[in-house]
């Protein structure tokens, strides 16, 4: 068995336990706005904001005309390997043809990109485990667009938990992902800042 089969193996484990959790918080009365994901076995609760909600929108919509809306997502959950990765990325773009498992849930392994947008409170989540999660699944390319910084940081060529190669954008000028999974180019010129 290898690394990658042993830590699927465990994510799969807690898969049931993941299940309560978001059955739990379904019955909770979260705010309308917020979004709810669980990153490494703790509950986040994010007020999606005008910025954030702009920046996945302009992604999704160019990610969507080239793949089709039935292969894109936003804030839907993907579990993901880690201690309880319940995570919803606010952009998944899966592989053709891809169908749920026996479970109802959408599989890891058939996630080609991930796209986030930095909130200020749950930064340390995208840059930290999230990315790590994204990796160790071996989701061939990430990319965050950080309002803050008014930056686009793009992730490929994950590798032991890792990605090998990253790539800084400033806003304003285009994300050459032609050569990757997506093979488009990203415009980052209406970006909004915060």
């Amino acid at each position: 068995m290898t690394v990658l089969e042993d830590r699927i193996e465990m994510t799969d484990a807690g898969t049931e336990q993941l299940d309560a959790w978001f059955e739990r918080l379904e019955r909770m009365p979260v705010p309308e706005g917020f979004r709810v994901e669980i990153v490494g076995g703790s509950v986040f609760m994010t007020p999606q904001r005008d910025t954030h909600w702009n920046i996945i929108l302009r992604i999704a919509t160019v990610v969507a005309a080239k793949f089709g809306t039935e292969r894109v997502f936003s804030d839907v959950r993907i579990d993901f390997p880690g201690h309880q990765n319940g995570l919803c990325p606010d952009i998944a773009l899966l592989k053709d043809a891809t169908k749920k498992d026996d479970t109802g849930h959408w599989r890891h392994q058939d996630v080609e990109f991930v796209a986030e947008v930095i909130s200020e409170g749950t930064a340390q989540n995208d840059y930290g485990p999230k990315k790590a999660a994204y990796a160790e699944a071996e989701v061939p390319l990430y990319v965050i667009a950080d309002p803050y910084q008014g930056r686009c940081f793009v992730y490929t060529d994950p590798k032991d938990g890792d990605y090998g190669d990253r790539t800084v954008v400033d806003f304003g000028e285009d994300i050459d992902l032609t050569g990757t999974v997506v093979d488009l180019v990203l415009k980052t010129d209406a970006f909004p800042r915060d």
